[in-house]
């Protein structure tokens, strides 16, 4: 009995030290002070999940896979932006980018924790515009073989430039191995 205590005790400790390092990453990420080479920079938002990550922006990591903890250097650099109260909330991030072209390399997990989709883009970002990538389920009708019928419905991607979508990525369920990949569709 006396082991499964401190094995409870080790691991409320464990949490509580996760807890208090995602508050000092809170804390660092809302006194992140808008400058004036900052103010025409593109703002870069996700959606359509419960939990969706930027893992890295061109060669600055973000978010690290394993651990979900935000990287120092992407605070450093000051490219995110919390845009709820905590990081412990939904989609709590944004990135704030310099123009021009840039990879974006985001995680979307649309089912659980455990899976993640992750979606590269290369992408030019224009001065004082707000994009987002939101990802949902691609609903249309099928039509054709039993099998090809009951495949599950594609994940999609649109990258929305003010409320209107100008790129679409789309991952089809491949009948054969069950995986496929994003590939841009046309608009």
């Amino acid at each position: 009995m006396t082991k499964v205590y401190g094995q409870l005790a080790m691991l409320g400790l464990m949490v509580a030290s996760l807890s208090a390092c995602q508050s000092i990453d809170t804390a660092r990420v809302k006194y992140v002070k808008e400058t004036t080479s900052t103010e025409s920079n593109a703002l870069i938002f996700c959606a359509g999940t419960e939990q969706c990550e930027f893992e890295r922006l061109d060669e600055t990591q973000i978010i690290d896979a394993q651990t979900h903890r935000l990287s120092r250097q992407a605070i450093q650099q000051g490219i995110v932006r919390l845009k709820e109260k905590s990081l412990n909330d939904p989609n709590p991030l944004f990135l704030s980018v310099p123009t021009g072209q840039h990879e974006v390399v985001i995680r979307f997990y649309p089912i659980s924790k455990d899976r993640a989709e992750t979606l590269h883009v290369f992408h030019n970002f224009n001065a004082k515009k707000h994009y987002t990538f939101k990802m949902y389920r691609d609903r249309s009708k099928h039509t054709g073989s039993l099998l090809n019928v009951s495949a599950p419905d594609p994940l999609c991607v649109d990258l929305q430039q003010a409320q209107k979508s100008i790129r679409r990525f789309c991952k089809p369920y491949n009948v054969l191995n069950g995986l496929g990949e994003f590939v841009e569709q046309k608009i």
